[in-house]
This record gives C-alpha cells, structure tokens and sequence, in this order.
C-alpha cells in the first residue's frame, strides 16, 4: 500500500463503523418492516431493500474517501489478490486488519439494532441454506465483485456508491437468498432472531458460495477487464491523502 493511504487504524475504524451502521440498516429497516406491514411479506422485503439501498449509498460516500468502504471481506480479499503483484491494492497484513474490523463491526451492528427496538439479542433460527439460496449467493457476490472492479478499472469509481446501491437493491429481489453477498455481514446477522436473521446453520455454506461466487467474479474480471489489478488500490472509492486533503 502507498504512503499516501490514511494510516491503516483509521482505515480499520471506517471499516468497523461502516460495516456497523451498514448491519444496523439492514437489521433495523427488517424489524420496522415487520412491525410496518406484518402480513405482507412482499412489502416487508421492499421496505427492506429499499433502506439498504439509501444507507449503503450513503456509507459509501462517507466512509469511502477514508478506508475505500470495503464493508466486505470479499471485497477486501479481491482487492488483495489483484493488487498483490503491483503492490496497488491491500497487503496480507492490511487484509487481515479489514477483515476483523468488519467482523466486529458486523455483530456490533446487529446488536445495536437489536437495542434501538428493544427485541433484545438472540440467535437467529432462520434457515436460509437451500441449494437456491447458495446459487442466489454465488451469482449476488459474482455480481458484486465485477461491477466494484470494473468500475476502478475504468476510472468511474466517483459512480461506485449509486451502482453499488442500486445493484444490491436489485439483488435483493433476483436473488433467492436476497443476496447477503458478505461473511462479514452474514455472520453479523447470526445475532437478531428478526426478519433480516440467518441460521449458524446456514452461515457456511453461504460464506463458502459467497466465496466461489468472489473467485467467479475475479475470472470474469480477467476476461472483460484485464487491467482491473492496476486500479485495486481505488476500491470501492479512491481513498488517497493526496485525493481527499486528509
């Protein structure tokens, strides 16, 4: 990583609060939808995704300038790998420091939704691990990677934060899994028994799909995008000193 970077502890407070506020919107806008529109299921998930959608977009322009508003230790392990040979993306050591703080901030996230409506925190019994479910989580991650790259890779990062948004409220519905596409996140949801909670059951086979969906999505990113290694170090936003005037 340059020496332009914002020093890796910021980084990893962006990371661990975006990824927070990033869970707690998902988390909380399920509970206010079942408390909302208690026998509609329909309107619940629209309710749902349409909150993602606005606070993950959000998140990113906030937190983006900073530690790149990864969220995702896909994302993270993606940017690692393309950027490994040139040195233009995280480094072993930054990866496993994003990781962490997402995780932490995931399950910080769950529990402070939890608090907001006083459900109390629990864990989660929704079984989620069908055979569509993981396919819903391959193509959702696949998806994912490939248009956070593709992006970089062609100097349109400035639009990442709207097209990342609208892609995960999209997949919110064309996926059966309604597209987690995050272990960060999955694991995080493990504690909130609610509408947006999963299983332990099901949270390795998701991370393992969600996993082949991130090595899928690096193999079409070398077909469609070759140069995409170079511009690992702008992912999912530009997050230089010299850019920001840190």
């Amino acid at each position: 990583m340059t020496s332009h970077q914002p020093p890796l502890w910021r980084r990893a407070v962006a990371e661990l609060l975006g990824t927070c506020l990033l869970v707690s919107i998902v988390v909380g806008s399920g509970i206010a939808a079942q408390r909302l529109s208690p026998n509609d299921v329909g309107l619940q998930l629209l309710e749902n995704s349409t909150a993602t959608v606005l606070g993950l977009t959000v998140l990113i322009l906030v937190f983006g300038p900073v530690s790149g508003a990864h969220f995702n230790p896909v994302v993270s392990a993606a940017d690692w790998f393309l950027g490994r040979r040139s040195r233009a993306g995280l480094t072993l050591a930054e990866l496993g420091t994003y990781v962490v703080a997402q995780v932490v901030g995931a399950i910080g996230g769950s529990l402070l939704a939890n608090a907001m409506f006083d459900v109390g925190t629990s864990v989660s019994v929704k079984g989620r691990a069908t055979s569509g479910h993981l396919l819903g989580e391959v193509v959702a991650t696949a998806g994912l990677i490939v248009l956070i790259f593709a992006l970089a890779a062609t100097k349109r990062g400035a639009l990442a934060a709207p097209a990342v948004g609208a892609y995960v409220g999209a997949a919110y519905w064309f996926t059966s899994s309604t597209s987690f596409a995050n272990p960060a996140v999955t694991v995080g949801r493990i504690f909130s028994d609610t509408f947006a909670g999963i299983a332990p059951g099901s949270v390795p086979g998701f991370v393992v799909a969600q996993l082949i969906g991130a090595v899928l999505g690096l193999g079409l990113l070398a077909v469609l995008f070759p140069v995409a290694a170079r511009s690992a170090d702008d992912v999912v936003l530009p997050h230089s000193l010299e850019k920001t005037g840190a």
